[in-house]
């Protein structure tokens, strides 16, 4: 049986015996609070509970390293949204130690690509048009400093409420301990 099909069978199961009634609440965070963070797997269940989150508490937008690229990409689109439209009245970036962005060699990715079929010529055709990729896909070399960024982005947006605080912390994926980068309440824009 493929994944897909374990998937969809334990699924099937799971509506059927109506296990989801426990998870059930609305489409507005309880505490009102919207988290980037990183898309780690050790982050998944660890994060909201180092935090005393449950289901329906906050909304969690995840994207590679907690980085926002682009201050009108899609990453700050949700953040934005969650403000406007979904009730959160703070935002917390949250990056993590051992992060896999800290060691990305876009080089390396770059190959990986073309090992798995992307042609060499679609490469040289989007660096052509004015597409950084290695700058595109590099990591960072020092999790305070990107969460710092990120937050940065964040707080500077000029479409974002001043008076919405904006915290950067950088969680350790093995223990759940947390440590203060930016505390948003005394921050000044």
């Amino acid at each position: 049986m493929s994944m897909l099909e374990d998937i969809l069978a334990y699924n099937e199961e799971f509506v059927k015996e109506k296990k989801y009634e426990q998870y059930i609440t609305t489409k507005f965070p309880d505490k009102k609070v919207v988290i980037l963070t990183c898309m780690d797997t050790r982050l998944i269940e660890m994060l909201p509970k180092a935090m005393n989150l449950k289901n329906g508490d906050v909304k969690i937008v995840k994207s590679a390293g907690a980085v926002i690229n682009h201050p009108f990409g899609g990453i700050m689109r949700s953040l934005i949204v969650a403000v406007y439209e979904l009730q959160a009245d703070e935002i917390y970036i949250i990056g993590h130690h051992d992060c896999g962005m800290s060691a990305i060699d876009p080089k390396s990715i770059l190959s990986k690509m073309e090992a798995r079929g992307i042609e060499r010529k679609t490469i040289e055709m989007m660096e052509y048009s004015g597409v950084d990729l290695e700058g595109w896909l590099r990591g960072f070399s020092d999790v305070s400093e990107s969460v710092k960024h990120s937050v940065q982005m964040v707080r500077n947006h000029p479409l974002l409420d001043s008076k919405v605080p904006v915290h950067g912390l950088v969680i350790d994926p093995t223990t759940g301990k947390l440590d203060m980068v930016v505390d948003g309440r005394n921050e000044n824009r």
